[in-house]
């Protein structure tokens, strides 16, 4: 999928909880890590994160730099490959034969319910 080039700032995953060290609410945007925002009130934070955005997305895109994609607008193969010990593996294994499943059932079961 190619990149937007004026990506929508309202579509990227935010996050607003309240900060006990600073007493005030903090946005945060998961495509951004590094970025946050603090404020008196949840919407005053989840505005004041969406204006930085703006500005930040706009010289990323001057500078010629990639503009990171909403999570909710990236394609998703659905596969992940996840490498463990050995002992793990035999062990994760021999719980998946015990429960009558495929170690591929059994490790998503376990992370459904995680």
């Amino acid at each position: 999928m190619q990149p937007d080039p004026h990506p929508e700032i309202t579509h990227y995953t935010y996050r607003v909880t309240w900060s006990a060290e600073d007493r005030e609410f903090v946005a945060t945007c998961a495509e951004f890590p590094s970025l946050s925002w603090l404020a008196p009130s949840q919407v005053e934070a989840l505005q004041g994160l969406e204006e930085l955005l703006r500005e930040v997305v706009q010289d990323m895109q001057e500078q010629g730099e990639q503009v990171p994609l909403p999570f909710a607008e990236r394609s998703y193969s659905g596969k992940f490959n996840l490498r463990v010990g050995e002992s793990l593996h035999r062990e994760l294994a021999i719980q998946a034969a015990e429960d009558g499943l495929s170690l591929n059932q059994y490790v998503l079961r376990k992370l459904r319910a995680a």
